[in-house]
Order: C-alpha cells, then sequence, then structure tokens
C-alpha cells in the first residue's frame, strides 16, 4: 500500500512538473503561431470575374484565351460583357469585377481610384477611314457626319479628346454614337463621311474596309504632336502593302496612334493571382503581330493607372521562382507557408532546448535544497562540537536522508537522489568518527552539486 502510494505521488508530481514547464512553453508557441498567422496571406481564390466590351480591341477574343489559360491552373474566369472600357472601369470600381481589359485614356486614378495596372497587352490603333478628298489629320474632318463609337466605349473617349482639342467636334460636325458594325456598313452606303475604330490591325473588319471602294485610310502628319501631348498613346507605322502584297494594300505607309489594350485590376487583387495574369499574359501576347515585335508585351507602359507592386517585380525580375518550378497550387501554398518557419526558427527550436532543461531543473530543485542543511552540518562539524551537538547532527542528518528518500523522483532523473545519498553517508562516516573517539582521516566531502 505505502508503495502504490508512493507510486501515485510520483505520477501527481510529474503531471505537475510537465505542466508547469510544458504549458507556458505552449502558450508562447501559440503566441508565436498567432501572430505569425496574421501575415499570412489568405489563398486566392479560385474565381476572376473579368469585365470586357464586346466590340474593343479584341477584347472578347482575349477574353476567350485568358479563360481557357487560367482554367488549366484551375482558376475559373468569369467573362462579364460591358458596353465599352468606361463601364468595365465602373465595373472595377464598384466592386462587380476583379480585372478588365480597358483601352489607355479611358480614365485615370484620379476618376477611378483603387485600381492599378497589370501591363499593356498589344497596341490597339484608331482607325480613322473616310471618304472623299485626302485629309491628314482630323483637323480636315470639320463639317461631317463622323461615327465615334457607343458613349462608353474607349473608342468614344479617344475621338471626343482627339476631335475636341482641334475644335472639330462643333457644329455644323455631326458626332454619331454608333457600334462599330452599323458604322462601318453606314460607311459603305456612303451614310457617314468617316468612322473612328479602335482594333488591331489583324480584325478582318480592318483589312476589308482597307480595300472597299471609295473610303480611305487616314494617315496623321502630326502624329508626333499628338504623342507628345497625350503620352497614353503611341505612333505606329502600318507599312506599306502590309495587308496585300499583290494589291499593294495600304499604297503607302500609313501614320497611325495607337492607345494600348490594358489589363488593370482592383489593388486588392490577390498577389497570386496577379502574377498568374501576367504570367498568361506573356504566353499570350508574347508573339509578334503586324504592328507588334516579338516580346514588346506585356510591358508596363503609360496606362493612367499606376503599376501595381507586382506588376513592377514582375517586369524586373520575371516569373516568380516557386511558379516556375511549381503548380500554381503548390507554389502559392509554399509562398503562404514559408513563413511559418519564423516561430519555429525562433521559438520552437529554442523552447524545444530549454524545456527538457527546466524539467530537470524543476527535479533537481526539490533534491539540491537539501544540501543547504548538509552543509550546515558539515561545517557545525568543523567547530569541533560537543557530544551532545554530535548526536543532534547526527539526527538531523538521518531526518534529512528520510525526507529526501521520500521525495516523488521519475526514474530517469533518480541518479541525483543517490549522489545525495551518497554525500550523507560521507558526512555520516565523519560523525560516526567523532562519536566513536576514533582519529577523523582527511578526506575530501563533495557536497556541491551545479544545476546543469
Amino acid at each position: 500500500m505505502k508503495t502504490d502510494s508512493l507510486k501515485e505521488q510520483l505520477r501527481r508530481t510529474t503531471r505537475r512538473d510537465l505542466w508547469l514547464t510544458v504549458a507556458p512553453a505552449a502558450l508562447i508557441i501559440g503566441i508565436a503561431f498567432a501572430v505569425t498567422f496574421y501575415f499570412v496571406k489568405p489563398a486566392p481564390p479560385m474565381k476572376l470575374v473579368l469585365a470586357t466590351a464586346q466590340d474593343e480591341g479584341g477584347f472578347r477574343y482575349f477574353a476567350k484565351k485568358y479563360q481557357e489559360s487560367l482554367a488549366r491552373h484551375g482558376v475559373t474566369v468569369e467573362i462579364q460583357q460591358t458596353k465599352g472600357s468606361v463601364t468595365s472601369v465602373e465595373h472595377l470600381s464598384g466592386e462587380q469585377a476583379d480585372v478588365a481589359f480597358v483601352q489607355s485614356g479611358t480614365a485615370d486614378e484620379k476618376k477611378a481610384p483603387g485600381i492599378v495596372s497589370l501591363g499593356s497587352l498589344s497596341y490597339v490603333p484608331l482607325w480613322v477611314f473616310y471618304r472623299g478628298e485626302p485629309i491628314d489629320d482630323v483637323l480636315g474632318l470639320k463639317g461631317k457626319r463622323i461615327a465615334i463609337g457607343d458613349a462608353e466605349s474607349g473608342t468614344h473617349a479617344l475621338a471626343r479628346t482627339l476631335l475636341s482639342v482641334n475644335g472639330a467636334d462643333q457644329a455644323p460636325t455631326e458626332l454619331l454614337p454608333l457600334g462599330r458594325d452599323a458604322a462601318i456598313e453606314q460607311l459603305k452606303k456612303g451614310q457617314l463621311d468617316a468612322v473612328f475604330i479602335v482594333a488591331p490591325a489583324e480584325a478582318p473588319a480592318i483589312q476589308k474596309l482597307a480595300v472597299e471602294p471609295g473610303v480611305r485610310l487616314m494617315s496623321f502628319a502630326r502624329g508626333e504632336a499628338y504623342v507628345r501631348r497625350y503620352p497614353y498613346l503611341s505612333k505606329l507605322v502600318l507599312p506599306r502593302g502590309v495587308f496585300n502584297f499583290a494589291a499593294d494594300i495600304p499604297e503607302r505607309d500609313v501614320v497611325l496612334l495607337a492607345p494600348t489594350a490594358n489589363l488593370v485590376a482592383r489593388d486588392s487583387l490577390h498577389p497570386a493571382l496577379a502574377y498568374l495574369l501576367m504570367r498568361t499574359a506573356s504566353e499570350i501576347h508574347g508573339s509578334a503581330g503586324l504592328l507588334d515585335r516579338s516580346g514588346e508585351f506585356p510591358a508596363p507602359l503609360e496606362t493612367g493607372f499606376p503599376l501595381s507592386s507586382e506588376a513592377r517585380r514582375y517586369y524586373q525580375a520575371g516569373i516568380p521562382l516557386l511558379q516556375r518550378y511549381l503548380p500554381f497550387w503548390a507554389a502559392n501554398l509554399v509562398d503562404r507557408l514559408w513563413v511559418m518557419l519564423v516561430p519555429i526558427i525562433a521559438v520552437v527550436v529554442p523552447l524545444g532546448r530549454a524545456v527538457p532543461a527546466l524539467y530537470l531543473w524543476r527535479v533537481r530543485s526539490r533534491i539540491f535544497r537539501w544540501y543547504a542543511r548538509l552543509k550546515e552540518i558539515e561545517l557545525q562539524l568543523e567547530e569541533n562540537p560537543g557530544r551532545e551537538m554530535l548526536e543532534d547532527m547526527m539526527k538531523r542528518l538521518e531526518e534529512a536522508e528520510r525526507a529526501v528518500n521520500r521525495i516523488p523522483v521519475p526514474l530517469a532523473y533518480a541518479e541525483n537522489l543517490y549522489f545525495f545519498r551518497e554525500h550523507i553517508d560521507v558526512v555520516r562516516r565523519r560523525l560516526s568518527r567523532r562519536l566513536s573517539g576514533a582519529p577523523e582521516s582527511r578526506e575530501l566531502v563533495v557536497a556541491q552539486v551545479t544545476a546543469s
């Protein structure tokens, strides 16, 4: 029964020691991980809403390409049709969409804060087709009937800007907000004098209009002046004969003004998705075209919106290392969890070493405090006490030994208990010699034990 009682006492003491050493360490580790989790980036959503105009800059075609490419990475793209770049920007501002294709010059960060650019994707030239005598600038369109695109389109905004700066937007000039297809049909029938179209050079509608009898393509003689005034425009040269070598179409080099097609997003877009979108843009828009050189796009050109921090790093350093070698989901997982190494290295590893040492100290401390009693007896022994005091010292020594023997000590640390008993025997032998009156031999008493 007594043995069982000692075993139970040992179990209770061991549990208490473990709690007193492990619990504070666990609390510190928990706090460290909680603080770290605060800085861990959340997982990216696996669905994106892409706003794009149907008849602008080939955006509908590119939207399908992005949808197919991102699906291979497990990201679903919902294409949201809009009336034009102006509406697409509004959808972003109203958080109805995550990303959008927009034409440069449509809006800027002052009109639509909270939107950032992921880069320009391609040139989408402004084509001005007209009937009548040759003219070399929109200045010659005064007094004409002109189709300038839907009211919410980027084409409409750009046409308004160019006509206004030349004073060609006032009566008797008639500006008609017609869609592209309707405007082309009316120009062919002679019901319009000119149309403004923003589209890639590869667009079939552009190449068909270029060979339409009686329809001319305007070459901007003051192209350099426009790009100096409006940084979101570029001056391009459409080479002679590029549409049709045999028919020599166009029959001369044509100077074009070109805004860019741009990928813009809300500034809250998850960084992992931003990198994935730019990687996709490089795959889709990196090849050469009639007006684009290979590798020219995507590029951090002027769009009216600030370049996102992810886009800046992408254009400086390329695809992030993890996304080069790992699938999107795996790269994102590793990128999110690497920060968990901080508490492991800074907290868990040191505590992993400290907790066993602290537990050992607690076990030893219950024995070590009896060394003060042992040392006290030994010092008194040096003072040549009388027989009565020697008997009292022997009694105290026996009491100390019995008390220490009752201390519950795990088996792994039992050597500390036996060391103490050996030291008691050394002092007991000295006391016994004094009590028997035998001469005491000179011996070294080791009664100090360090806590290490």
